[in-house]
């Protein structure tokens, strides 16, 4: 099949050039399985549909900002850890995303509470949803920054709007009076209108601990918790286990937990 300029001019203009590069092997099928103009129009229509899924699913993914590319079916479950699967299975049903509710993962270093934190927030992009992942670390240092030009207001928003925010690693050391106030204003905005992950290696009893202004604090975490799914996972880190000079893991079994 010879594709007439005229016909790339118009499919151009209807912004649907993509079509362009399966179009000859769809008419040669549609030829041999000797469909009418209506079947073949659903044909090529249909791959443009899944051409576009796919273009925006990978948009989301890269601007979600991901550390890696993490999804339950790709989680470990030969590590030795204790977790509530049955609740975990239903988490990934996303019914959460859309009641607001947020998600906690605690526990040691290494049992997976980043990977699986990924894997939800991956999930959640193939659901259609906005997300974004970050270190707490790095989300309160942009908003630090932001005072200094003025931009606070900006950035602030860029971390309320997604339908899920995935905040890693939270408490590992203790907050600033500033970096407190900007953590409650974040979870405040956010407070049944988006939802939120949370990851700590820290005890939820222990955060407190971590706010420079209890008040603030307390209010804060009152809220975010009061609405939260809480996991707490146990067991032996994953990393101690594929170390230099550590028992190998079977390569059937060997797939990504962090």
């Amino acid at each position: 099949m010879q594709i007439q300029p005229e016909l790339k001019s118009v499919l151009k203009r209807l912004r649907l050039s993509g079509i362009l590069a399966t179009l000859p092997d769809r008419w040669a099928y549609a030829r041999q399985e000797k469909l009418d103009y209506p079947q073949f129009l659903e044909l090529v229509l249909s791959d443009e549909i899944e051409r576009r899924d796919h273009k925006n699913l990978a948009n989301r993914l890269q601007a979600a900002g991901f550390e890696e590319e993490c999804t339950l079916e790709r989680f470990d479950w030969s590590a030795k850890i204790r977790i509530d699967k049955a609740r975990l299975n239903e988490l990934f049903g996303l019914h959460f995303i859309e009641r607001h509710e947020n998600v906690i993962f605690c526990g040691p270093v290494g049992v997976g509470k980043s990977f699986l934190a990924q894997a939800l927030g991956h999930a959640t992009c193939r659901a259609g949803y906005q997300v974004l992942f970050r270190r707490a670390d790095r989300l309160l240092k942009t908003l630090a920054r932001s005072r200094a030009d003025n931009s606070f207001d900006r950035e602030l928003r860029c971390f309320i709007t997604p339908d899920l925010l995935v905040v890693d690693d939270f408490g590992l050391k203790k907050l600033s009076s500033q970096a407190t106030s900007d953590f409650y204003d974040l979870l405040i905005e956010r407070h049944t209108r988006s939802s939120t992950i949370v990851t700590s290696d820290r005890g939820i009893e222990e955060w407190m601990a971590v706010f420079d202004d209890p008040m603030l604090g307390q209010s804060a975490l009152d809220r975010f918790c009061h609405r939260a799914h809480q996991f707490v996972i146990e067991g032996e880190s994953y990393r101690k286990r594929t170390a230099p000079g550590a028992t190998p893991v079977p390569q059937s079994t060997q797939k990504g937990t962090t």
